[in-house]
């Protein structure tokens, strides 16, 4: 299935499933060679984000908001291709959304206070002057205080 078809079908379905659908995309398009604790840092930065209400009312609104993940930066006509992967994905999307609804006090974070991360690879952007949260396969967390 190609990128635009799945982000399409987030954009037709109700809520309460295209977020679980936008949140594992963006798994997969951030993390898939990642561990699955990086695969749940990606997840949570962005339900995070939901969280505060600055980047967006629903997960589908945070993650295409544009330049923040891979949704808005990698060519529409990519294909999902390794369904492992994508199975994985989408199990750490429903345990994310599963863990973030729990109370504040009952949820365990993989990068607490994290809302940025970038790949380790590249040039560091301008905003990783942020607090420095972890470092979890090739990405790095930080904890932003103002853009």
């Amino acid at each position: 299935m190609k990128l635009a078809l799945m982000l399409w079908l987030a954009s037709v379905l109700p809520q309460p499933v295209s977020d679980p659908l936008c949140l594992a995309t963006t798994v997969y398009l951030e993390a898939r060679n990642q561990s699955e604790l990086g695969q749940q840092a990606v997840a949570e930065v962005a339900l995070r984000r939901l969280e505060s209400g600055r980047w967006g009312g629903s997960v589908c609104e945070v993650v295409t908001s544009p330049k923040q993940f891979a949704p808005t930066l990698v060519s529409p006509q990519f294909r999902f291709k390794n369904l492992k992967a994508w199975n994985k994905a989408v199990t750490v999307a429903f345990e994310s959304m599963r863990q973030m609804s729990q109370p504040q006090q009952k949820r365990r974070f993989v990068v607490p206070g994290a809302d940025h991360f970038h790949a380790s690879h590249i040039a560091p952007p301008q905003w990783a002057q942020g607090v420095p949260v972890a470092q979890i396969g090739d990405h790095r967390f930080y904890k932003v205080t103002r853009l």
